[in-house]
This record gives C-alpha cells, structure tokens and sequence, in this order.
C-alpha cells in the first residue's frame, strides 16, 4: 500500500510540484492552504508524513506542529518543514516540535521526495525493532 503525504502551502504551484513528484513515485497524495484544513485532514486521512510550509494563512506552520504534538493521536507524525525564512530553528525549538527535517526554498522536487523517502524508511526500520 502506499504512503500516503499530506502537502500543505499556500502556494498552489508549490503544492503541485511537489504533489506531481509524489504521485510519480507512487505516493498518495492530500494537499491542503491553510494550517486549520491541515488539523481537520491528519484526522480524517492520516497521512504518514506532512510536508508543510512555514508561513500559512491563519494558523504558521509552527502552530500547526504544535497542535498535532498537543494530541495523542498525532504527536508522532513525520513532519518536514519547508521554509522561505532566512533564520535557522534552534535546536532547543527543533527539539521540542519534534520536526524530522527543515527544507529551505527554493528547493529541488527530487530532493524533498528523498527527504520523505528517507523519513518514512527510518521510521518503517524503527517499527521493525520494536
């Protein structure tokens, strides 16, 4: 069965391009604009993976993190945060988010596909051990 990612950005091409490389490679895909159709869809889909932007509307990237780690039900979620920011997140803040990887824009499709490649592997081997 596939691995299904959720996509969230407010950029709709962003969504696109990456939903286009996803989908080539076997992935399902759900995609979302703003941070509260993100909560609603972890919910109802539950995604293996977000791959969500810093800046959305209403509700940041960050505060969307914060939420699903506040529940029982999603605070393990796989969560790559893509960022258009210049500032870097201090690894006390990486910590406690809880975020597997940070992806700067501009970035390359091919190199987010093997960020979630490599996140939902380690995580398949991680439950594998246990």
């Amino acid at each position: 069965m596939a691995a299904k990612v959720l996509v969230a950005d407010d950029e709709l091409h962003i969504i696109h391009v990456v939903a286009l490389k996803l989908r080539k490679n076997d992935y399902e895909v759900v995609t979302a604009q703003s941070g509260e159709e993100v909560i609603e869809l972890v919910k109802e889909e539950k995604p293996d993976i977000l791959v969500i932007d810093y800046q959305m509307p209403g509700m940041t990237g960050v505060e969307v993190v914060e939420k699903l780690r506040s529940d029982k039900q999603t605070e393990g979620l796989p969560v790559i945060m893509l960022t258009a920011r210049s500032f870097e997140f201090d690894q006390q803040q990486r910590d406690r988010l809880n975020i597997s990887e940070f992806v700067g824009k501009p970035f390359s499709p091919r190199e987010l596909l093997h960020k979630v490649e490599e996140i939902l592997n380690h995580n398949k081997a991680m439950a594998g051990n246990q």
